[in-house]
């Protein structure tokens, strides 16, 4: 059994202006009084998109082994690790219907990074005064500007 290192909470959270269109990601760790921000964002993206790069890049910020309480307000991506993840593997990442399950690049990337850390799942509803998912929502937005910046 690995030894978890440190228990850490993590903030995510996607933006996108037009849904495809231009996006961000932004991601609140915080371990006990530390906490790092991170945001980033894609000139032509989904919300769905932007929402698993958040939580993607949150947990490849960490270092070591820890125990991770995840927040979002995604529910695609709760729903997507806690119950649908498994059965899109066993099907060749497929959904129950056949189809190709959409983001796929993303869920594999996020699929390796669940077995790096021991985490706990948790949806917050968004824009409902959770101080930490707003902060989280502001980052998200750092990164739609900072695309929107570059783009001119």
């Amino acid at each position: 059994m690995s030894v978890v290192s440190k228990k850490v909470e993590l903030y995510t959270d996607g933006a996108c202006k037009g849904n495809p269109g231009v996006g961000g990601w932004g991601a609140l760790l915080r371990y006990g009084a530390h906490e790092k921000e991170l945001f980033g964002g894609q000139a032509h993206t989904t919300n769905n998109r932007m929402e698993l790069t958040a939580v993607i890049e949150g947990l490849r910020a960490l270092k070591k082994r820890s125990h991770v309480d995840v927040y979002t307000d995604s529910k695609y991506v709760q729903q997507g690790v806690t119950e649908w993840l498994e059965n899109w593997k066993a099907r060749g990442w497929k959904t129950a219907s056949k189809s190709p399950v959409k983001n796929d690049d993303l869920w594999k990337d996020l699929d390796a990074l669940l077995h790096a850390h021991d985490l706990n799942w948790h949806w917050v509803k968004g824009h409902a005064g959770h101080a930490d998912n707003e902060r989280a929502d502001e980052l998200a937005n750092k990164g739609v500007a900072q695309i929107q910046a570059e783009q001119g």
